[in-house]
């Protein structure tokens, strides 16, 4: 390989865009933060919230102002993306578990319950992509809390 040929190779290395975090890895590795995972929702929702802000304020933008809008955009499908890989990769995949008795109704119904909160956590946040439709953003609130009781109880938050 010739001097400028390993070179090059090393720039491209070296200034290649590291590939982005998962949710939380499926080892499993036995470390949990639930309630961080929540937390991290809830951040997200508010992020979703001023996105749509800024994009209704620069709805009618300039061409000066296209720039900012589309990166306002981009930070609104981005940060509802986030709450979807959390619930799907984090909550549904690893956290939720059917119970191990199908027969106990009242297990498998708390179980379905946590389940259908998540997946309409999954479509509002789809539909948050969608538009600026600050309903959207309280609507998530709502089903996060829902969630949240469901999941820790009516204390709202788990203790390890």
């Amino acid at each position: 390989m010739t001097r400028f040929a390993l070179a090059a190779f090393a720039m491209a290395f070296f200034l290649a865009p590291a590939t982005p975090a998962a949710a939380h890895c499926q080892i499993p590795c036995g470390i949990y933060d639930d309630e961080l995972r929540v937390q991290l929702i809830e951040e997200h929702i508010t992020t979703v919230e001023k996105s749509m802000n800024q994009i209704v304020a620069l709805g009618k933008a300039s061409p000066v102002d296209y720039n900012q809008l589309v990166r306002w955009v981009n930070n609104k499908e981005e940060h509802a993306q986030k709450i979807q890989d959390i619930v799907t990769a984090y909550f549904m995949a690893q956290r939720i578990k059917p119970p191990k008795d199908h027969s106990d109704e009242e297990a498998m119904n708390e179980y379905l319950h946590k389940l259908a909160l998540l997946h309409h956590i999954q479509v509002h946040s789809m539909k948050a992509k969608q538009s600026t439709d600050l309903e959207q953003i309280e609507t998530l609130r709502r089903l996060v809390e829902k969630f949240r009781k469901a999941y820790f109880g009516e204390e709202g938050e788990h203790a390890h």
